[in-house]
């Protein structure tokens, strides 16, 4: 928290948190709830996407999952051990403080163990805005599992 010029405190804060959809191919469905953090690459992405005139970085557009136990640590650059990555819808209403990065792995895709997540800027490499690890989701492969990351700026 910073007081500007005329004394009034002011901050700004960003927050991510994301939902997991499990459709078993039996018909039940588990859904889990799980805070991330913004990583230090993130954090540098978003003052570029703001401030740079040229060589801006590319729009957040992927998620992948992976397998990977490591705990979060905000100076990691990438998902411990990828399994997957798909293309990402992006929804922000005008006039909200949230927005929205979602997907959905079909049966098929992604199978595994699955215990992180991120959300990226590229179909391969890129830079990371978050990483989250949670207890395991094993997806069979006749599964489907949709991962909604939401973002809070405050």
């Amino acid at each position: 928290m910073d007081e500007n010029k005329n004394g009034v405190q002011e901050f700004a804060h960003i927050k991510g948190a994301l939902v997991i959809t499990h459709r078993k191919s039996d018909g039940s469905v588990e859904v889990r709830r799980k805070d991330n953090l913004i990583l230090n690459a993130g954090f540098d992405f978003i003052a570029d996407a703001i401030g740079k005139s040229a060589s801006r970085p590319n729009v957040m557009s992927h998620i992948a999952v992976g397998t990977g136990t490591t705990a979060v640590a905000a100076t990691q650059t990438a998902l411990v051990t990828e399994l997957a990555r798909k293309a990402a819808n992006y929804q922000h209403t005008a006039g909200t403080k949230i927005f929205t990065f979602t997907t959905t792995f079909n049966p098929g895709e992604a199978t595994g163990a699955i215990t992180e997540a991120g959300v990226c800027n590229a179909a391969s490499a890129g830079t990371f805005i978050d990483r989250v690890t949670f207890a395991v989701v094993n997806k069979a492969a006749d599964d489907t599992v949709t991962l909604n990351f939401q973002f809070t700026l405050s």
